[in-house]
C-alpha cells in the first residue's frame, strides 16, 4: 500500500509546478470577507426604491459586520457567509409636504443557512408622523423587494468571483464547469434519528448505561480529520445545519439543530478530542463522555471512539447515528473514504 506521497495521485503535489492541491483533493479556503464588504457597499450605494407615490433611495451601508469564505474539497465548492447589515434610507412623498424623512433597514442574519426570500428585514423611520409612517409602509413593500434583489446579486457574484481558481486543472483535464457548486446548508436540515426515551432503564435513581467503542479508517491526514471536527466551516459542511462551536477547553458546541450539545474537555491537535456529549432526548442533565483518538498511519488515519455513559436502551441507535451523521457524512463531504471496509 502506498505511503503518503508515494503513488497515490491525491497526495502527490510534485506534479504541479506550484505544488498545490492536485486533483482538488485537499480542503482549500479563500477569505471572501474584504471582497464581500466592498461588494455589499457597492450594491447599496445610492439605490433608488421604485414607488409610484414617493421618491426613496437607499443611501449607504451604515453597519456591516461578519465574514465570508469560499472552500474547495474534492472538486466541490462550499460557500460560507454570515453578515449583520444596517442600511440608511431617505425619501419623501410626491404629494406630501415636501419634507424629507430618513430611516434604517436592518438585516440581522444574512447567511447561507437562510434563503433570501425568508430573511428578517426590519424597517424603521426616524419621524413616525403620518407621512413618515406612510413612507415606512412603502419601504415594507417596495423597499424589502429591492433589498432582497440586491442581496441575491451579492450571493451570485460571490459564487462567480470565488469559483475562479478554486477548481484546479486535473491530470485528466476535467473542466471546472463540470464541478458541482454547493452551499453548507444544502437547502435542507438534517434531524438525527429520534431516540425513544421510554426505553431508558433506571435502577432506583441510577441510570443504566453502556459503552460504545468504534474504530474506523479514513483516507486523510490526522490533522485534516481533527480539523473536520473542530473548524466550524467544516462541521457545518458535513452536518448540513447551523452549528455553534467553540473548540477550546471548556468551550461548548451545539449541532444538528440543537439535537446534540456538549462541552470540550481536552483538545490535542491531530491526536485527540475529549468531550461531554448528550442527545437532547436523554434524561435531563445526563451527559456521556466521548474520547476520539486520532492515529495517522503510513497510508491512512485510524480513528477510535469510546463513548461511556450512553443510556442502555439507546446504544444501538446512538451507534447508528455516529455512523450515519458523522463518519459517512464526513466521507461524503470531504472525500475521506476509507481504504478498507
Amino acid at each position: 500500500m502506498a505511503k503518503w506521497g508515494e503513488g497515490d495521485p491525491r497526495w502527490i503535489v510534485e506534479d504541479r509546478p506550484d505544488a498545490t492541491n492536485v486533483n482538488n483533493w485537499h480542503w482549500t479556503e479563500k477569505n471572501a470577507g474584504p471582497w464581500s464588504q466592498d461588494r455589499i457597499k457597492e450594491l447599496f450605494k445610492d439605490v433608488e426604491v421604485k414607488a409610484d407615490n414617493a421618491e426613496i433611495r437607499i443611501s449607504e451601508v451604515e453597519k456591516l459586520v461578519g465574514e465570508a469564505s469560499a472552500n474547495n474539497r474534492k472538486g466541490k465548492l462550499i460557500f460560507f457567509y454570515e453578515w449583520d447589515i444596517v442600511l440608511k434610507w431617505n425619501g419623501k412623498l410626491k404629494d406630501g409636504t415636501d419634507r424629507s424623512f430618513s430611516g434604517k433597514i436592518k438585516i440581522p442574519n444574512l447567511s447561507e443557512e437562510n434563503d433570501v426570500s425568508e430573511l428578517d428585514i426590519q424597517i424603521s423611520v426616524k419621524d413616525e408622523d403620518e407621512e413618515g409612517l406612510q413612507l415606512k409602509k412603502i419601504m415594507f413593500s417596495s423597499g424589502k423587494d429591492l433589498v432582497r434583489s440586491q442581496l441575491s446579486k451579492y450571493i451570485s457574484s460571490l459564487k462567480e468571483e470565488f469559483s475562479k481558481g478554486m477548481i484546479l486543472p486535473k491530470k485528466d483535464e476535467v473542466k471546472p464547469d463540470s464541478v458541482k457548486t454547493l452551499t453548507s446548508g444544502f437547502n435542507r436540515k438534517i434531524n438525527m434519528e429520534p431516540i425513544v426515551s421510554h426505553d431508558v432503564k433506571q435502577t432506583g435513581l441510577k441510570l443504566d448505561t453502556s459503552t460504545i467503542k468504534q474504530t474506523h479508517k479514513f483516507q486523510c491526514t490526522a490533522q485534516e480529520f481533527y480539523d473536520a471536527l473542530t473548524r466550524i466551516e467544516m462541521v457545518t459542511a458535513f452536518t448540513r445545519s447551523h452549528v455553534k462551536l467553540d473548540p477550546v477547553k471548556g468551550g461548548v458546541f451545539e449541532l444538528f439543530g440543537g439535537n446534540i450539545i456538549g462541552k470540550f474537555e481536552e483538545l490535542v491537535p491531530a491526536k485527540k478530542i475529549v468531550k461531554q456529549w448528550r442527545y437532547k432526548q436523554w434524561p435531563q442533565g445526563h451527559y456521556s463522555n466521548v474520547t476520539i483518538s486520532i492515529d495517522q498511519k503510513s497510508d491512512h488515519t485510524e480513528v477510535s471512539l469510546v463513548q461511556t455513559g450512553v443510556p442502555s436502551g439507546e446504544t444501538d441507535v446512538t451507534k447508528n447515528n455516529w455512523q450515519r451523521y458523522y463518519w459517512d457524512a464526513m466521507k461524503q463531504a470531504f472525500g475521506f473514504g476509507a481504504f478498507f471496509p
